[in-house]
């Protein structure tokens, strides 16, 4: 499996993406109320803007079908972003392909350091890939109407 950009045709795949993996890893953090309100089978028009703004790295099921993982880093902001796996492909590298791939893309373009908001449960994993803890807080859904618990992490290039 190899890591590809993604492109305008790939937005639909990448919400269902992203709502898969979140109701499955977060099915323990947030109610499920919360969950259904997050993670909306209508897809945005954001997705769209996304791609078309930044360079989504995804990988696919198997050739042109369905991405199975995927993430990117917001180049306005430094921020890593949308670092998601379905729950069948959990475990087999993939998130970390992504994340090398945006650390690989921040030292093209001279970032220095590297910021996200995780999840409670995806701490351990993002820690795996270098980054720390800076604090612990809550990110306000509008979508959810309510607060969700999140923990803001740092990577520094050496």
């Amino acid at each position: 499996m190899k890591i590809r950009t993604a492109k305008q045709q790939d937005a639909q795949g990448l919400w269902q993406l992203r709502n898969r993996a979140f109701r499955h890893g977060c099915a323990e953090v947030y109610e499920s109320s919360t969950l259904s309100a997050f993670t909306p089978e209508i897809m945005p028009e954001g997705m769209k803007k996304v791609i078309a703004e930044n360079q989504v790295f995804l990988i696919d099921a198997s050739e042109g079908t369905t991405p199975c993982a995927c993430g990117y880093l917001d180049l306005v902001t430094g921020n890593v972003e949308a670092i998601f796996t379905l729950p069948e492909y959990q475990g087999k590298g993939l998130a970390s392909a992504i994340i090398s791939a945006i650390k690989q893309q921040a030292r093209s373009l001279d970032i220095k350091q590297l910021t996200l908001s995780s999840t409670p449960n995806a701490v351990g994993f993002y820690e795996k890939q270098g980054f720390s803890v800076v604090s612990r807080g809550k990110y306000f859904s509008h979508s959810a109407q309510t607060d969700l618990d999140c923990v803001e992490m740092i990577w520094r290039d050496r």
